[in-house]
């Protein structure tokens, strides 16, 4: 063409020559100048995403850390406000904590900022305990708090979480911001539903810490009722005259209240005097365990030493110590059963009472079968004026007696039978029936208690038995007359 213009064969439109040639006019940016202006606000809003980035990854780390490490619950809880307003830039944040019981944790109550928080704090110490108890779900006890924390901090805009611990709601945390324009996202939800998980954890750890511990008291005063228990127990058994004597406790995991004795009669009297002298035989058990029954059974061995001092017939004894120990064992809510029986080795008379204890086993060798020695009685501790019956049996050479504690008879085995009273006579029986002494009834009784609770398990209470044994008369062979 004459004027030389460009033409756009490929149905485009053509530049035109004279506007791209023309220099851009002065203080105008060129489009190269645009470019780099847009990569530069999007260079910075990338910083500013990765510096919050940081922050926030900070911030939760060092709550991770303080979780931890943590060694004060209070400290940690202070810590989850302050977290919790920073990640999601709000103005402040309170934590409430409740009791596993669902009771307010009023000294865990937490709030930033201390200043604009002040009143909210003292309002929610203030609701009732039974109130929120009878909130029956999460749902009750969010309805009754989140209205009243969206009062108290109107007209600031509040969101709200749970605190949860195996299932359980466990506390509420609450964000706040009265900024305009502020906007609550999906990261910040993220944010704070992460904080407050940690916060079930911590609180969660906190619970397990008091349990140790209090696993720990208890292991304690197990140890010192176990002390108290050994002290009380004879170390061995006496020598008296014309009798076997073997004894012994197997205790439970818990502390127990079997308590059994040999005490004579004229403790101050010589050694060969006293094998000769008549000897108290007493068993018996505190109802209840742990070092409570130890202390107590403690008390009783005291008074009961001391009456048979006095010489009395066991009916009397058991009639006294009822008495004496009325007074401690009506404040404890505890009771006492108790077989006495005392030993004459001069004419191998035995006399008994029985304060509701279970029966002695007696085996006769001559009729070769087992009995019960009872006689009517109550508990120990039960009534002031209670009356206890009085026997007495003659033993004869090569009979034996069993004293033992409801641990034996109410041991379970693998089937969640138990060992119960007709078992074991019968085991007393066959043990008596084949000729061993005193010891090796005892050891044959508990080797098959074992058996029957199993190795791998332990018993249920304490138990213990006795086991006295009438030495054999030496028989001369006799003489052909001349």
């Amino acid at each position: 063409m004459a004027n030389g213009s460009a033409v756009s064969t490929g149905g485009g439109l053509a530049a035109d020559p004279a506007i791209s040639a023309s220099p851009a006019a002065p203080g105008s940016p060129g489009p190269s100048a645009g470019t780099a202006s847009a990569v530069a606000s999007f260079r910075q809003l990338l910083d500013s995403l990765n510096r919050e980035q940081r922050r926030n990854q900070e911030l939760l780390a060092s709550l991770a850390f303080a979780l931890r490490s943590f060694t004060n619950l209070n400290r940690f809880l202070e810590l989850v406000p302050l977290v919790s307003s920073r990640l999601v830039e709000a103005e402040g944040a309170v934590l409430v904590v409740f009791q596993p019981d669902g009771r307010l944790w009023r000294e865990h109550l937490q709030a930033t900022p201390g200043e604009r928080c002040a009143e909210l704090l003292r309002q929610l110490a203030a609701l009732s305990d039974s109130r929120l108890q009878a909130e029956s779900g999460d749902e009750a006890v969010a309805a009754l708090l989140d209205p009243l924390l969206h009062r108290l901090l109107a007209p600031a805009q509040v969101i709200a979480t749970s605190v949860v611990a195996r299932n359980s709601q466990r506390g509420r945390l609450y964000v706040f911001s009265g900024r305009r324009g502020y906007c609550w996202s999906e990261v910040h939800r993220r944010h704070l539903q992460l904080v407050a998980d940690l916060t079930g954890v911590a609180l969660e750890n906190e619970l397990l810490q008091q349990e140790m511990r209090r696993h720990e008291r208890l292991d304690r005063q197990l140890s010192t009722g176990a002390e108290i228990q050994a002290q009380l127990l004879p170390d061995h058994c006496p020598s008296i005259d014309g009798v076997e004597l073997a004894a012994r406790c197997r205790p439970a995991f818990q502390v127990g209240g079997d308590y059994y004795d040999f005490i004579p009669t004229r403790p101050q009297a010589l050694p060969r005097q006293r094998q000769q002298g008549r000897w108290a035989l007493v068993i018996g058990d505190v109802m209840g365990k742990g070092v409570p029954a130890g202390l107590l059974m403690t008390l009783l061995r005291g008074m009961l030493r001391a009456e048979v001092l006095s010489g009395r017939p066991p009916d009397r004894i058991l009639h006294d110590l009822n008495q004496l120990a009325m007074e401690d064992l009506t404040q404890s809510h505890r009771f006492v059963t108790l077989f006495y029986s005392d030993y004459d080795p001069a004419t191998r008379l035995l006399r008994f009472a029985n304060a509701a204890h279970n029966p002695p086993l007696i085996w006769r060798r001559r009729s070769g079968h087992v009995d019960r020695l009872d006689a009517p009685g109550l508990l120990i501790g039960l009534q002031s004026e209670a009356d206890y019956g009085c026997g007495e049996v003659v033993l004869d050479s090569g009979d034996a007696l069993l004293y033992y504690t409801d641990g034996v008879t109410e041991a379970s085995g693998l089937g969640g039978e138990r060992f119960d009273e007709q078992r074991l006579a019968g085991l007393f029986q066959s043990c008596c029936r084949s000729g061993l002494g005193a010891q090796g009834i005892l050891d044959q009784l508990f080797a098959r208690l074992d058996r029957f609770v199993g190795s791998d398990r332990h018993l249920d209470d304490d138990a213990s038995m006795v086991v006295l044994k009438v030495r054999d008369e030496l028989r001369l062979p006799s003489i052909p007359g001349g």
